[in-house]
């Protein structure tokens, strides 16, 4: 489990470990990596498998995690970028499932889902191209960290919710699908990382 959180910073396993599992008013439990006066205790990403919002999440056998598409190109970005080529493999299952012409409801695109703004942005001509589509992902979720200081909870966070989202939450927004997004990413991640 110790190399879940080995990307970018050393000082990013601290941020990222730093978890807390919440409930709002109504009890329904989330994640946040800033901690609410008597609502959310301190959580270690070792017991995020345990947790279950609203299923399992598909994909779970062993094999699955050892045989990536792509890990060429997964690999050498994340070299080339300094990021964990399993947290790129677990953003990638998370996003696509590995289909690179998946087309989400609000128009991201590709492996990574760029939306059409951030992959022009990124420099990605064709988000279909795995290739552009791997390096364009990379170079954003590496633009993220930076903004972040190398927290991984809130750069996930704004991967999937926007980085305007997580500014004005000021931590992780109270958006289901991102906070189900964070828990299924760090669930893949410890798997390929195991893997």
């Amino acid at each position: 489990m110790a190399a879940l959180f080995t990307c970018l910073f050393t000082f990013q396993a601290a941020a990222a470990s730093s978890l807390y599992l919440c409930k709002d008013a109504r009890g329904k439990k989330y994640f946040s990596n800033m901690p609410e006066s008597g609502r959310c205790v301190s959580y270690s990403t070792r017991k995020l498998g345990s947790i279950s919002f609203s299923g399992k999440w598909p994909g779970y056998s062993n094999s699955s995690y050892k045989n990536v598409r792509y890990h060429k190109q997964i690999d050498y970005w994340g070299k080339r970028y300094n990021i964990d080529p399993n947290l790129i493999k677990a953003i990638i299952r998370a996003e696509s499932g590995f289909d690179r012409y998946a087309v989400s409801k609000k128009g991201a695109q590709g492996l990574m889902q760029l939306m059409p703004d951030t992959a022009r942005e990124m420099r990605v001509s064709d988000p279909f191209n795995p290739e552009q589509n791997i390096a364009g992902g990379v170079r954003y979720l590496k633009k993220l960290l930076k903004m972040f200081n190398g927290d991984l909870v809130l750069s996930l966070a704004a991967y999937n919710a926007g980085p305007g989202q997580v500014k004005r939450s000021g931590g992780v927004p109270r958006i289901d699908e991102t906070k189900r997004y964070i828990k299924r990413v760090l669930s893949y991640y410890d798997r390929y990382a195991k893997a």
